[in-house]
């Protein structure tokens, strides 16, 4: 069964929650509400999410210093963040919501299907990053220390030819994501986290070489997936 992917959603107004739920139901995956960014921070500390949907004026600790808080956490920073803004002072404001960390800057009010379409791309890769971790675990489980395997376990070879077909599989859909995100012309931020995510599959990619017969690698050879 595949987990569902989480998306934080940040307002004070209960009716923008509801709205912004209205609109990313579809999507099919998790939504967790947040009424303000003390509270989108403590939900952060516990759970793992695809995208935050964070509005910018809130009374208290607003969007710019919630977004500041969320990058300066080791655990947090590469959650792509889209700032929600109902006004509009400029390109100067803008750049302060760039600035300040953030993928997208959207005025309201907006169109749900492109919303909707933007937080797809980011659930969609944050699902690819998921897949290539479990994928580099069991990996290491079964290489570190030279563990024998037991009788319901795979050999070896067999295991290594079976990641590598999963690995192609995550290939073939990543590099699929990426052609799509430049016909589309997409935000220059889901294009980063692409490419990061294609870094990521490359050097697993020559982890998993490296164990074939004969090339004289090791469990060591394996990349970090954190």
């Amino acid at each position: 069964m595949v987990q569902k992917a989480k998306i934080l959603l940040v307002d004070d107004r209960p009716e923008n929650l509801l709205a912004l739920e209205a609109i990313l139901s579809a999507l099919d995956q998790t939504l967790v509400r947040a009424s303000s960014g003390e509270e989108a921070l403590k939900a952060l500390l516990t759970d793992d999410f695809a995208v935050i949907l964070l509005d910018v004026q809130m009374p208290g600790m607003d969007g710019f210093e919630t977004a500041a808080h969320i990058k300066r956490r080791e655990r947090t920073r590469d959650i792509p963040i889209i700032f929600l803004t109902a006004i509009n002072h400029g390109p100067h404001h803008t750049f302060r919501g760039y600035a300040a960390g953030a993928v997208d800057y959207i005025s309201k009010p907006f169109d749900p299907w492109v919303l909707r379409a933007k937080v797809s791309v980011f659930v969609e890769l944050y699902m690819k990053n998921c897949q290539l971790r479990e994928q580099a675990a069991l990996l290491r489980l079964q290489l570190e220390g030279g563990a024998q395997p037991g009788a319901d376990e795979k050999e070896p070879a067999g295991l290594l030819a079976e990641l590598s077909a999963r690995l192609a599989a995550v290939e073939e859909q990543a590099e699929a994501l990426s052609k799509q995100l430049d016909d589309e012309s997409a935000d220059a931020g889901a294009v980063a986290t692409a490419a990061h995510l294609e870094r990521k599959l490359t050097g697993l990619r020559r982890a998993l070489d490296a164990l074939e017969p004969g090339a004289g690698g090791s469990a060591a050879a394996l990349p970090s997936q954190s």
